[in-house]
């Protein structure tokens, strides 16, 4: 009986094992490769997408402010230079 048990976890970790083993080998076919690289490309892409719209957030934001400084009649200035004008 005892044997039986071994030789039962035996098979269930050699067939693990295996398993592992294919899905590594897998990864470097050529399937796996461009998987691989379709699935960085979506990502990278995805990235590109976030920065383009907080960048436009970020556009937009500052151009009401200047809209609102502009009507106002008020220098965007004392916000980039708080001790006063420069002169050079």
């Amino acid at each position: 009986m005892r044997r039986l048990l071994w030789l039962g976890i035996g098979l269930a970790v050699g067939a693990l094992v295996v398993r592992a083993i294919t899905k590594k080998a897998q990864a470097f076919t050529p399937q796996g490769i461009a998987a691989s690289a379709r699935d960085s490309a979506a990502g990278i892409a995805g990235s590109v997408r976030d920065f383009v719209a907080d960048v436009r957030d970020g556009m937009a934001e500052r151009e009401a402010e200047i809209q609102a400084a502009f009507a106002d009649g008020s220098t965007l200035d004392d916000d980039l230079y708080p001790e006063g004008p420069q002169h050079r």
